[in-house]
């Protein structure tokens, strides 16, 4: 679990795979490697999400941190994990995926909006907080609730893009996620994975600068 973790915490950048079909799982996390990104997340909102992470585990091996998304329940948690993931993610609060999680020893970035959210989500277990939508506050609010609750390992979400993720993780965010300002569908559907890896190389020189 620690590992998995640190690799993140280094990183700074969780790639968020949200498509209707995960068919291309294993070009696009290698797109996504060649940009510099390795933590990559597969919503469970997409048909086939299990099968990607089981083929991206066995693809991309340790060089990447493949982990599942948009978890509501206990069981879903579960069975991604037995298909291989490495973490896990919620939109929302949901402690009894934080749970399960503690259960299997796998690492849980639980979703939360509010401070009083986030508190829970940290006190029932959840190893980091995904700030969920965070086009909604800004990076000011990641530094607000910081304030008080500094032992807060915060992951800004929804709407951060190159242009803005450095300033979430100046505000003090441990890390951020980026989805489709960072996989485009429509350049998965082309296959235009020179592109993807160029968006990817993009973020991770705007968290790096």
């Amino acid at each position: 679990m620690t590992t998995i973790l640190d690799a993140i915490s280094a990183a700074r950048i969780v790639a968020i795979v949200r498509l209707e079909r995960y068919d291309c799982a294993v070009d696009l996390g290698r797109a996504l490697l060649a940009g510099g990104i390795t933590a990559l997340e597969f919503t469970l909102t997409g048909a086939g999400a299990h099968a990607a992470i089981a083929a991206c585990r066995e693809a991309l091996g340790e060089a990447a941190q493949v982990g599942v998304g948009s978890v509501l329940a206990p069981g879903d948690a579960t069975a991604a994990i037995d298909a291989g993931a490495q973490f896990v993610v919620t939109p929302t609060l949901r402690p009894a995926v934080i749970a399960a999680c503690r259960e299997r020893g796998t690492p849980i970035l639980c979703g939360a909006f509010t401070p009083s959210e986030a508190l829970d989500a940290h006190e029932a277990g959840a190893d980091m907080v995904k700030i969920f939508p965070a086009r909604l506050s800004g990076p000011q609010y990641i530094r607000d609730i910081l304030a008080p609750l500094p032992f807060l390992k915060l992951v800004p979400t929804g709407g951060v893009g190159p242009e803005n993720a450095r300033a979430y993780l100046d505000a003090g965010a441990a890390a951020v996620g980026i989805g489709g300002n960072l996989v485009s569908a429509a350049a998965v559907a082309a296959g235009d994975w020179e592109k993807i890896t160029a968006v990817a190389r993009a973020c991770v020189e705007a968290v790096s600068g």
